[in-house]
């Protein structure tokens, strides 16, 4: 489903209006297991995102980040492909949470989903999987979800589940710019960047406020539209990314149709200070034969699109 970009990519969906106000029901498919205790980890054995850029910037170098979708073909297979994408030296790591309706997703993501849920993979699952293997990377994972599995925790309960398993980062795309200042306080109580997308229609005061809320970098949305890889990465893009960039000094990372290695090098060559690939990287695991050939696949193929930006 085509998004509706006019409010930017921050959605008003209906589903996460007045997000700690109103608690819609949630259509995620949950455990009904009651998180177990955790530690706290050493968030300092993982870098932040921001100190991540800052680190990137002073040795002259772009951002790689891949994006997987949690649960297919199943969660051990996802916590072989985060080992195997740290181990390809991605800069930060971005995981999907499934969601049954994600407006953002194209089919590809959107396929990933359906068959992550069908397998039984939720929320709780994710976590238990992330509590382990969070410790045996070095690169920060941001999650990537729907606000729902927020509503059913509320938010200061989430943030600091989150926290404690180590993750640095969180995208919610279907949370409106006017709605996140509450999230964005937990966000900040818990040591997480919450990071902001803007999109080639939102309109220019609009991506200024963006920016300016935005934490660890600017999501800059290269297409109109879902998620997906794309035969070329849109020219118009060049002079937005300079429009953003002369507004803000936060790093600035481009995703969405993102998907071969002149891709990374054009969006590189154009000043992005990340890259951000999914779709391709999502459809290479869910279409292997066996996910032991997704997971040696996915290691050519990562650091095909790394070797560009070194």
């Amino acid at each position: 489903m085509a998004l509706a970009l006019q409010n930017s990519y921050l959605l008003s969906s209906g589903n996460c209006k007045n997000l700690l106000i109103h608690h819609h029901k949630p259509t995620f498919v949950v455990s009904s297991k009651s998180f177990r205790p955790m530690a706290s980890l050493s968030l300092a054995q993982t870098v932040g995102i921001s100190e991540t850029f800052s680190r990137l910037k002073k040795q002259g170098k772009v951002a790689f980040i891949p994006y997987i979708t949690a649960g297919d073909p199943d969660l051990s297979t996802t916590a072989e492909a985060l080992k195997v994408l740290d181990s390809c030296v991605s800069d930060i790591i971005e995981l999907g949470v499934p969601y049954s309706d994600p407006l953002a997703d194209g089919p590809v993501i959107q396929a990933a989903a359906t068959r992550a849920l069908a397998r039984g993979t939720n929320f709780n699952a994710i976590i238990s999987m992330l509590e382990e293997v969070v410790p045996q990377v070095s690169a920060p994972i941001a999650l990537f979800l729907y606000c729902n599995p927020i509503i059913k925790r509320g938010t200061q309960n989430f943030m600091s589940t989150i926290r404690n398993i180590g993750i640095r980062g969180l995208v919610v795309p279907d949370v409106p710019l006017e709605e996140t200042e509450s999230l964005r306080k937990e966000a900040v109580k818990n040591d997480i960047e919450l990071v902001l997308l803007t999109t080639p229609t939102t309109p220019r005061n609009r991506m200024k406020a963006i920016v300016e809320a935005s934490e660890g970098f600017v999501y800059l949305v290269s297409s109109i539209g879902v998620t997906g890889a794309r035969g070329s990465v849109s020219q118009r893009v060049q002079s937005l990314l300079q429009e953003i960039k002369e507004a803000t000094t936060k790093p600035v990372a481009m995703g969405f149709g993102i998907s071969k290695p002149e891709h990374v090098k054009q969006v590189a060559e154009w000043g992005a200070d990340g890259v951000i690939v999914g779709s391709a990287i999502v459809k290479l695991l869910g279409e292997a034969k066996s996910p032991e050939e997704g997971l040696k696949e996915l290691e050519t193929f990562t650091r095909s699109l790394k070797a560009v930006l070194l």
